[in-house]
């Protein structure tokens, strides 16, 4: 029983890695880097080191400032989650060799990324959920 939950975790998680990795190319594509004179690496390597640093900060670091920020996701009524979705995708451009990004268009793909993640989170409930019906 055991093993087949660390299975299944590693498969939801090599998952998320792939769209993660999908999400940053479509916003890459679509937004650019939003700075001027910076050349972008625009390889499948690249994208997959930066959808893999995202989905580690996104697991890792991200829980810790969603804490530390609850005044602000509070007083903004849950807005300022655009805003730590954005800094996480910033942060993980930063880490990632060959890519950049301004914080502005980080933002707007840290948007189409948490709509990539929420599909896939109600994508996978919803398969759990069929799973126990059919036990």
């Amino acid at each position: 029983m055991g093993t087949v939950s660390i299975r299944r975790q590693f498969s939801i998680f090599l998952l998320r890695w792939a769209l993660n990795t999908l999400g940053l190319w479509v916003a890459v594509r679509l937004l650019g880097s939003g700075l001027a004179g910076v050349e972008l690496v625009m390889t499948v390597g690249v994208f997959l080191l930066a959808g893999l640093i995202f989905s580690l900060i996104n697991s890792v670091i991200r829980p810790v400032v969603v804490i530390l920020s609850l005044p602000a996701i509070v007083l903004t009524l849950g807005l300022f989650t655009l805003i730590i979705n954005g800094l996480m995708v910033y942060l993980s451009l930063k880490l990632a060799p060959g890519l950049a990004m301004s914080f502005g268009n980080s933002v707007v793909a840290g948007i189409i990324l948490s709509l990539v993640n929420y599909i896939v989170s109600s994508a996978l409930d919803l398969k759990e959920l069929q799973r126990t019906h059919k036990e």
